[in-house]
């Protein structure tokens, strides 16, 4: 099987672009020769059986593939395009757009109106490049600005299908500044909170990419869709040298963290209904009861247990609770700037029958080495503080699954900003104005933890750890001996019982006995339960007091505090019983003056703060 081939893609889409025509029903594939006569897969949506190239498919076909039969009401079909510059060519272009309009139907190459889409209302907005390359002219802008407007003013969702070839020429800068008004009107869409889902397929280039397409929420892709700003004729032209064999398809683009997923045609109208339905109007949960479960009374676990438990390699990683836990979960990929790191999962899904914005660290299994064992880098981080707008601009609630030893620590990470990626992240989650909630469902290393976990409510699972470093760290600072990690950890208090008697977590939930992995359908059940639960109990109050509590959680945290009162009264309590135990020893009714001034010695001084 032949994939991936842009120099054929090219090829195939300027030949389109010389005649202005779409792709013409075929016989067999470009690719490998396969019969199209009889596919029922390519007559309806073009898509050879045998190697599941994409062919071009005209405006109404794209429609009738996503939107619901019979659902379609087109908008604005009445506006066409007329010659502003009185542009000089061989062809005129009056001429030119009338010999296209005859051809496809259409008046111009967008197409607009109103749908549904696996039953959710949308505005849908279609490039059709069968009519002059879909290049950007006046009217193309127009038609797209009025329906960003309509669906702004009907509270709509927009799915955009985009197949462009750039600028229109014959407009001049007028076809530029299509870009600017297409832009302000997506604006308007962000501003009242309303999803954009854009569809790129082959191909997806020049105005159109880098205007209202790349604006989207989500960004979906074709399979092997060239696309990217320059045309690859201009690359080359620019760059003296041949592109990579693989460059500006969507599998780059995915890798790269530009697009949130490749989709196949077929599946896409399955995939973008399950967007708009979790995107859509929302339910929220709430308490049937506004008492909290209190947290079963267990046994305290060996501190040396916990990490081993915690680092467990059978463990439940945060990919296995969000297929437990949530339901129609859509992941997202890519932090739009560099590249898409794997250690990061998110998306949305439901949970209790509402939707929830989700971030887990996904430490993986076995040697593959993708996920990088948890460790964070600043592109994953980046990656979550998409998500996390998305949650503020949709107001979903936020999950974050913890389980990470600590951040990526490479020169390469360092070099591309992990301290501000880890500080700028913790900042925004912290001032997010929804509930939220975090988890250490594994390991809480460091500041790769924290920077997902200052949250409305912290929960821990009962065998997770939460350090600032690793136990074998911390015995090779404190013994310069790291087998002496064991007892390191006792000294670190990080079991899920030292942080839950510390303040540092809410609650801790139940495990099945031998840890999670020994029963991980049991721990999903418990986590899934206590996450409705404080789900529940969170959206019962204000914002306003949700942000005040969020404050004085973190502010109060080392303070010198009923806790830490209780900490000293037990030192004290420790050292009178020695105390009492030197004078039965010795006998006496007094203790001598060496013996009282090595235990006065031993005594802690007072302190403001932890």
């Amino acid at each position: 099987m032949v994939r991936n081939i842009p120099a054929l893609l090219g090829s195939v889409v300027r030949r389109g672009r010389d005649d202005g025509a779409p792709t013409p029903s075929r016989e067999t594939c470009l690719i490998d020769g396969a019969s199209l006569v009889d596919s029922q897969l390519y007559q309806q949506y073009r898509v050879c059986p045998l190697c599941r190239f994409h062919y071009s498919m005209r405006a109404r076909e794209r429609i009738d593939s996503l939107a619901d039969p019979g659902s379609f009401r087109e908008t604005n079909r009445s506006i066409v395009s007329i010659d502003p510059l009185s542009f000089s060519s061989r062809i005129p272009y009056k001429q030119r757009i009338f010999r296209d309009q005859r051809r496809t139907g259409l008046t111009e190459a967008a197409v607009t109106g109103t749908c549904t889409i696996g039953g959710s209302p949308a505005m849908l907005i279609v490039l059709d490049f069968g009519f002059m390359g879909a290049t950007i002219g006046c009217v193309v802008g127009e038609k797209v600005a009025l329906a960003l407007e309509r669906a702004a003013k009907r509270n709509l969702p927009t799915v955009a299908v985009i197949t462009s070839g750039g600028a229109r020429i014959q407009e001049g800068v007028l076809s530029l500044m299509q870009m600017a008004k297409t832009t302000i009107a997506a604006n308007k869409i962000n501003e009242k909170g309303l999803p954009i889902v854009s569809i790129l397929a082959n191909p997806a280039t020049g105005q159109a990419y880098a205007s209202f397409t790349s604006l989207a929420d989500i960004v979906l892709a074709e399979p092997d869709a060239i696309m990217g700003y320059s045309p690859i004729r201009a690359i080359k032209e620019t760059g003296g040298s041949p592109s990579p064999r693989e460059a500006h398809t969507a599998e780059a683009h995915l890798k790269n963290g530009m697009i949130d997923a490749v989709v196949d045609r077929t599946e896409m109208r399955n995939i973008v209904g399950t967007l708009l339905d979790l995107l859509g109007p929302q339910y929220h949960l709430t308490p049937a009861d506004k008492r909290r479960t209190r947290e079963a009374e267990a046994e305290r676990p060996e501190a040396w247990s916990s990490v081993q438990l915690a680092r467990h390699e059978s463990r439940p990683t945060a990919i296995d609770y969000i297929k437990s836990i949530f339901t129609n979960f859509v992941e997202l990929h890519g932090d739009r700037c560099y590249g898409d790191d794997k250690s990061i999962v998110c998306g949305f899904g439901h949970l209790g029958g509402q939707t929830v914005t989700i971030i887990g660290q996904e430490r993986g299994r076995g040697s593959s080495g993708d996920h990088n064992d948890g460790r964070t880098s600043p592109e994953g981080f980046r990656k979550a503080q998409r998500v996390v707008r998305l949650a503020s601009k949709f107001s979903l609630p936020l999950v974050t699954l913890i389980d990470t030893p600590g951040p990526n620590l490479s020169t390469d990470a360092e070099m591309r900003g992990l301290g501000n990626a880890i500080a700028s992240t913790m900042s925004m989650i912290a001032s997010l104005e929804v509930p939220t909630i975090s988890v250490v469902i594994g390991e809480g290393g460091s500041g790769g933890a924290l920077a997902l976990g200052v949250t409305d409510r912290i929960l821990m699972m009962e065998n997770a750890i939460y350090s600032p470093v690793s136990p074998e760290e911390a015995a090779e600072v404190m013994f310069q001996d790291e087998a002496r990690a064991e007892e390191a950890a006792v000294s670190l208090k990080l079991t899920a019982r030292d942080c839950r008697e510390r303040g540092i977590v809410d609650l801790v939930v139940s495990e099945p006995p031998g840890g999670a992995h020994t029963n991980p359908d049991e721990a999903s059940r418990a986590l899934r339960r206590a996450l409705l639960q404080e789900l529940a109990a969170l959206q019962s109050g204000s914002r306003r007091r949700m942000l005040q509590r969020r404050y004085k959680k973190f502010r109060k945290m080392g303070e010198y505090s009923s806790h830490f009162r209780a900490a000293v009264t037990r030192e004290v309590a420790t050292l009178q019983g020695r105390m009492k135990h030197i004078v039965r020893r010795r006998s006496r009714t007094t203790i001598e003056n060496g013996d009282l001034e090595d235990l006065m010695a031993t005594l802690p001084e007072q302190s403001s703060t932890g």
